[in-house]
Order: C-alpha cells, then sequence, then structure tokens
C-alpha cells in the first residue's frame, strides 16, 4: 500500500541513503492513503486524483508537525510502500476521508518520494504559526490559504539529505 506519510525534515534525518535506494526507519504513526472513504468522497476522480487528495492531506498535517515543534519552517511528505497489514484504516468524524494509521515499527523502507515545500515557503509558513499564536482567524485563514497554494517539490530519494532549508 502507498501511504503519504507527513513529517518535518528533521525526522528525516535518520534516512540511510546507499547507491541502491534510500531507506528509513519507520514505526507507528498517523499517515494518509487512498481509503474506500477518500473514493466515495471524490467518486469523479480517478485513481491519480484520489492519490493527489491523500497526498495533499498529509502535507496538512505535516503543517500541524511544523506547528507542534521547533523545527524548519517546511512542510514534508514521504511517500512510501509499506504492507497492507501494516495500516488500519482511521474511521470517525474527526479523521480525514484518507487517514490512516502506520500500525507498527517497519525498519529500513525504501522512501519512494520527498516532497518539500521550496525554501521561500517558510515565511508563509511561519505566518501561519504566529496567526494561530496570536489567535488571529482572518491572518491564519490568509496564510493558510498562502501556503496550501503552494506546490510542494519532488526530490528524488536518494536526494532526501539535500533538501534546500530556508
Amino acid at each position: 500500500m502507498r501511504i503519504y506519510v507527513p513529517v518535518t525534515l528533521e525526522e528525516l534525518a535518520t534516512a540511510v541513503v546507499s547507491r541502491n535506494a534510500t531507506r528509513w526507519d519507520v514505526g507507528p504513526r498517523p499517515a494518509h492513503a487512498v481509503t474506500a472513504a477518500l473514493v466515495a468522497e471524490l467518486p469523479d476522480e480517478d485513481t491519480e486524483g484520489h492519490e493527489y487528495a491523500a497526498f495533499l492531506m498529509a502535507a496538512d498535517d505535516s503543517l500541524a508537525l511544523v506547528a507542534a515543534g521547533d523545527g524548519v519552517p517546511l512542510r514534508v511528505v514521504v511517500s512510501l510502500d509499506v504492507p497492507d497489514d501494516a495500516v488500519v484504516v482511521d474511521a470517525g468524524a474527526s479523521t480525514a476521508s484518507s487517514g490512516v494509521t502506520l500500525t507498527r515499527d517497519l525498519p529500513a523502507v525504501q522512501v519512494r518520494a520527498v516532497h518539500a515545500d521550496e525554501p521561500e515557503a517558510a515565511a508563509d509558513v511561519r505566518a501561519v504559526l504566529a496567526a494561530v499564536d496570536a489567535a488571529d482567524d482572518a491572518a491564519l485563514e490568509e496564510a493558510v490559504e498562502r501556503v496550501t497554494d503552494r506546490d510542494l517539490l519532488w526530490f528524488d530519494p536518494s536526494e532526501v539529505h539535500a533538501v534546500p532549508r530556508p
């Protein structure tokens, strides 16, 4: 199963890059994937559209991870292929339709792709964090719109440690 894992750049420091593959130890955590609920929510989309929707939801969760820490203010999503039995679909009104949970440690999973904001997006991410801290709903809405209007850049797995930072 392809999952989209919201992360911070700091979390990827443990990825091991070799000539053949980039591998990362990943443990139990929330992620996103194409689920039956997502397909039902977007019936007019094809497989690629469903994958993109799950990916965007992971990017939103990455913003929440950045807000919770003091790391580099960029959204990051890692694409991984994991065994189906290592994932459970999250259910509930408070869960995104693509929400899944990785249920166990998976050492040395091959990274399929890394997506990250360009360094210039850091100002917009910081604006989101400042609006949250100030409890300014209007500023938050504007800042979130600026961030989500940005596309995350694609990086080959071998470039995991070379993602530009602000």
